[in-house]
């Protein structure tokens, strides 16, 4: 990726998200973010200036999304590369209960994940060899609703990104799903054991393997909590 590109990061507040905006920036593309407030991405901002544009965070809301997508069109007038971090904790509520704590993460990121890409489409339609890159975690990919049914798109949300994939394709637009691997609905052969990934390598990785778009990624990880921190 040596040609500047824009980017849309999502959940990109702490763990994985966040070091992908730092990586992106340093190889010098313009990057829009969405993630709660932090240190780092203020020390970010002192640093990269106009390349770095803080959007909206709170995008399992509607309108949220909406405005951040109008935000960007103000700003940049094009999107080359949405990263939906669809394993992050951002939409969880201070007041949420133990017991709710993984179907809010599925069903708030599921929510989030539909409005983005829906409000993103035209904007990626204006950039330049347009993709998006979903990525989930162990949580965000369960099956919300009738986990022994087959897997389809209205309660899983992988499978709702995969039955896109055409629609998207029709328009111009790679898809890249990144999840770990699913029993139900295998997408290789090989066996993928989780490894201990950090933020950063798993960030390199990803970025690394980005211009290949290839239409599936299988992401194993050991420490969840250190790609995708629990934010309340």
């Amino acid at each position: 990726m040596n040609h500047p590109r824009i980017f849309w990061v999502t959940g990109a507040g702490s763990g994985l998200g966040l070091a992908l905006v730092e990586q992106l920036l340093g190889l010098g593309h313009r990057v829009a973010t969405s993630g709660k407030d932090c240190q780092a991405r203020d020390t970010l901002a002192a640093h990269h200036g106009s390349r770095l544009l803080r959007l909206p965070w709170q995008l399992h809301d509607e309108d949220q999304a909406a405005s951040a997508c109008l935000e960007l069109c103000h700003a940049w007038g094009a999107l080359d590369s949405l990263i939906i971090n669809a394993g992050a904790t951002d939409y969880l509520p201070d007041a949420v209960s133990a017991t709710d704590v993984f179907e809010t993460i599925v069903s708030s990121n599921q929510l989030a994940a539909e409005h983005c890409l829906g409000q993103a489409v035209p904007l990626l339609l204006k950039g330049e060899k347009p993709q998006v890159m979903a990525i989930f975690n162990r949580y965000s990919a369960l099956q919300l609703y009738a986990p022994t049914r087959v897997t389809a798109g209205w309660n899983n949300t992988p499978q709702w990104f995969r039955e896109a994939r055409q629609s998207l394709k029709n328009q111009g637009i790679d898809l890249t799903v990144v999840a770990p691997h699913s029993l139900k609905t295998p997408v290789t052969s090989a066996t993928a054991f989780p490894e201990d990934w950090t933020p950063q390598s798993a960030a390199q990785e990803l970025l690394q393997r980005l211009p290949l778009r290839e239409p599936e990624l299988v992401l194993e990880v050991t420490n969840l909590s250190s790609l995708w921190p629990l934010s309340r």
